[in-house]
């Protein structure tokens, strides 16, 4: 039997990807965590730099301490710290997790839902104990 593309394209056209929405996929807890997990790590890997010549420039002398301190003082720069600490408080909590799974920890439904629940709470938790301590 000979083969040739025209053989072929018909069948592969059938057998590709199709388009999934996200949004409009209704995504178990655990799915959610594993997402903001992605999106926690891409944000801090972004905002490493910027955290880094912060430090360097507060460690410069006493005009870079003040110049950071009059930055971190502004409501937009309190706003980002905060969503840093979200980031990293979630980053953290889900990794436990996700090691937790990697050692076959909670893999039953019930315990997976507990557990992703438990690393949301405990991520919102962090960030309004910052929260108070950053605005008062």
């Amino acid at each position: 039997m000979q083969v040739d593309a025209f053989t072929i394209l018909p069948r592969a056209m059938s057998e590709r990807p199709v388009y999934l929405n996200l949004l409009r996929i209704h995504l178990p807890v655990s799915g959610w965590v594993s997402i903001l997990h992605r999106l926690s790590g891409g944000l801090l890997f972004l905002a490493a730099p910027i955290g880094v010549w912060g430090l360097s420039l507060s460690l410069s002398g006493e005009a870079g301490f003040r110049r950071v301190a009059e930055w971190i003082g502004h409501p937009f720069s309190k706003l980002f710290l905060l969503i840093l600490t979200w980031a990293f408080a979630h980053h953290l909590f889900a990794g436990l997790r996700h090691l937790a799974l990697d050692g076959h920890w909670g893999l039953d439904l019930r315990h997976a839902r507990l557990s992703s629940i438990a690393v949301l709470l405990a991520g919102a938790l962090v960030t309004l104990l910052f929260a108070g301590k950053l605005f008062t």
